[in-house]
């Protein structure tokens, strides 16, 4: 499998919440790069294709895009 992606990715697990239009979903973040994310939710459905990560570990908002969906993940890129 070729790798896409411009930097690693990191393996964490960190809790995450999904904020968009005064709604929020809570996810689990899997991996995570300077560019990126995976996230696991319990189910992609209803998410928009952008969105404000905030990780609650390391008190940081980041705008997201969804670059791609699973069963029970997401993968997004940052900016």
């Amino acid at each position: 499998m070729d790798e896409r992606r411009d930097k690693a990715r990191h393996r964490v697990l960190k809790a995450g919440t999904i904020e968009f239009g005064g709604g929020a979903i809570d996810c689990t973040v899997r991996n995570l790069s300077d560019t990126g994310a995976a996230l696991d939710v319990t189910s992609p459905l209803g998410i928009p294709e952008h969105f404000t990560l905030f990780v609650q570990a390391d008190g940081t908002h980041l705008s997201c895009t969804v670059v791609w969906r699973k069963e029970k993940r997401i993968g997004v890129k940052f900016g």
